[in-house]
C-alpha cells in the first residue's frame, strides 16, 4: 500500500511539474470573446431574480456557500476533500469579501470555465465540472438572484491542502485530464422532457459529483455516470441511480422517484444522511415538471451489467443479528422487512441496505434515521440512533443480519468497520 502511494505522489507531482512548465497562466492566456454586457436594469428585473432564485435551490447552493447558523449565502463553510480543506465563497454582493465587484462575465467564467474573477483557476470543490452545462440565460437569472441579496461582509479562509495540491497551477494538468467546458447540448433524438430532465441532473443538480466513484486524483470517469460512489470525506455511500436491471433504483417507477424527492418519502425508501439536505434545500422546491422530467431522465440511464451475487468473507453471529432485529427493528420494519408504507420504509431490497460498502446501514443504526421535513411531509417519522446501547459487534450482527436477509444479499460488515464510522463526525 505504501509503494502505491508512494507511486501516486510520484504521478502527481509530475503533473504539477508539467502544468507549470507547459500550461499559460491565467495572465498569458489570450482572452475570450466578450459576454454581450448586462445593464444594471436588467439584473433588478423581478421576474429574472425569482427565476434566479429558484435556479439557486434547483442548484442547491447554499448547502456548501452557508456554514452553520450562519448568513444563506454568505460563504464561511469549509468543505473537506481527500485532499485538504476548501473554503466555500461569499455569494453575496458584498464588494470586498463577496460578488460585489463581479460582473456577469466574471460569474459565467467561474460557472463555465472554473476560473476566478482575476482568472485564477477554481478547485473543482466548486462543481464547474457539472455547472459548465448551465445555459447563459439561466447563469445569468442566478447571478440576478445573488446580487439582490443584502450584502454580508464575510471573508473567506485560504485553502489549506497538501503539497502539491496546494499549487493552484497544477489545476492545469488535471483539468487537461477531467474538465471539457461546454453548455448542454440537447439530444434531437429525446423529447423536450428527456432534455429537460438531462440538462438539470448533468448540469445545475450535479448529481453526479456524489453518485460516481472518484479516482485517486478526485476524477470522475465518463464511463461512470450516476453509477453510484462513496462521497469523499463524508463516509456516506451514493447509490447507483439507474432503475433498470442491475441500477441501485431497480424496480423503481417515476411516482416512486419524484415522490422521494419532493417528499424525503416514497414506497422504496426514504431519504437520510447528506440526501436528506438535498430535499430539505433543494428538492422540495422544485416544481413538479421539473421532479417529473429529472425522473423520465433517470429512467432511460442503461442497465447495468449483470454481476455475479458478492460473495462475503465476513462470518457474523446470525442468531444474535436475528434478535437484535427481532427487539430493535422489526417492530417498524416489519418482521418481513416490508416496512410500512409512507411510515416506515422497507429495509427488503432497500437501495442503501444493499450498496456495496455497507456505510449506510451502519451509520443509520449508529446515528439514527432522519428523513427531511418537508411541505409534503412535514411531521416525518425518524429512527432513534442506536450508538450508545449497541457495541460494534451488536451493529455489524444486526446490520449483516438485515444485508442478508429477505432478498438482500449483499456482504456482511466487521465490527472494526463499525468501529471506523462510530467515530466519523455527522458533517
Amino acid at each position: 500500500m505504501k509503494r502505491w502511494i508512494a507511486g501516486l505522489l510520484v504521478v502527481v507531482l509530475v503533473l504539477a511539474a508539467l502544468a507549470w512548465m507547459f500550461f499559460p497562466s491565467p495572465r498569458e492566456r489570450s482572452p475570450q470573446s466578450a459576454l454581450p454586457q448586462v445593464n444594471a436594469a436588467t439584473l433588478r428585473d423581478p421576474a429574472l431574480i425569482a427565476r434566479g432564485e429558484y435556479l439557486a435551490a434547483v442548484g442547491d447552493c447554499a448547502a456548501c456557500h452557508t456554514r452553520k447558523g450562519g448568513v444563506r449565502y454568505a460563504g464561511g463553510r469549509s468543505l473537506a476533500t481527500p485532499f485538504g480543506n476548501v473554503p466555500a465563497s461569499n455569494l453575496t454582493p458584498d464588494p470586498d469579501t463577496g460578488l460585489g465587484r463581479w460582473s456577469f462575465e466574471d460569474f459565467w467564467r467561474a460557472l463555465h470555465l472554473g476560473e476566478g474573477r482575476h482568472g485564477e483557476l477554481l478547485y473543482p470543490v466548486f462543481s464547474y465540472t457539472s455547472f459548465t452545462k448551465v445555459t447563459h440565460d439561466d447563469a445569468l437569472a442566478i447571478f440576478a438572484y445573488l446580487q439582490s441579496l443584502p450584502p454580508v461582509r464575510q471573508a473567506s479562509e485560504q485553502p489549506s491542502l497538501r503539497f502539491p495540491y496546494s499549487l493552484r497551477r497544477s489545476l492545469a494538468a488535471w483539468r487537461a485530464l477531467y474538465f471539457k467546458p461546454g453548455v448542454y447540448q440537447p439530444d434531437p433524438a429525446q423529447s423536450e422532457q428527456w432534455n429537460r430532465g438531462a440538462y438539470l441532473v448533468q448540469g445545475l443538480g450535479h448529481c453526479n459529483e456524489c453518485h460516481a466513484t472518484r479516482d485517486a486524483l478526485g476524477g470522475l470517469s465518463p464511463d461512470h455516470t450516476l453509477t453510484g460512489g462513496q462521497i469523499p470525506e463524508q463516509n456516506w455511500y451514493a447509490p447507483d441511480l439507474s432503475v433498470n436491471q442491475g441500477g441501485g433504483l431497480e424496480g423503481w417507477n417515476k411516482g416512486d422517484i419524484v415522490d422521494l424527492l419532493k417528499t424525503g418519502q416514497s414506497t422504496k425508501g426514504a431519504a437520510f444522511g447528506p440526501m436528506a439536505d438535498v430535499v430539505r434545500k433543494s428538492t422540495q422546491h422544485m416544481t413538479d415538471t421539473d421532479l417529473d422530467a429529472i425522473a423520465t431522465y433517470l429512467q432511460s440511464l442503461p442497465a447495468r451489467p449483470a454481476a455475479q451475487a458478492p460473495v462475503s468473507r465476513v462470518t457474523f453471529d446470525r442468531k444474535k443479528g436475528a434478535k437484535l432485529y427481532a427487539d430493535r427493528c422489526a417492530d417498524c420494519h416489519g418482521a418481513d422487512g416490508r416496512g410500512v408504507a409512507g411510515i416506515y420504509p422497507p429495509l427488503d431490497g432497500n437501495t442503501s441496505i444493499n450498496e456495496p460498502t455497507g456505510i449506510n446501514a451502519i451509520r443509520t443504526v449508529l446515528l439514527g434515521g432522519f428523513a427531511p421535513v418537508t411541505a409534503g411531509n412535514p411531521r416525518p417519522y425518524s429512527m432513534p440512533p442506536y450508538a450508545q446501547e449497541l457495541n460494534d459487534e451488536d451493529v455489524a450482527a444486526v446490520v449483516s443480519y438485515i444485508r442478508q436477509s429477505w432478498s438482500n444479499k449483499a456482504p456482511a460488515v466487521r465490527p472494526s468497520d463499525v468501529s471506523v464510522y462510530r467515530h466519523t463526525p455527522i458533517d
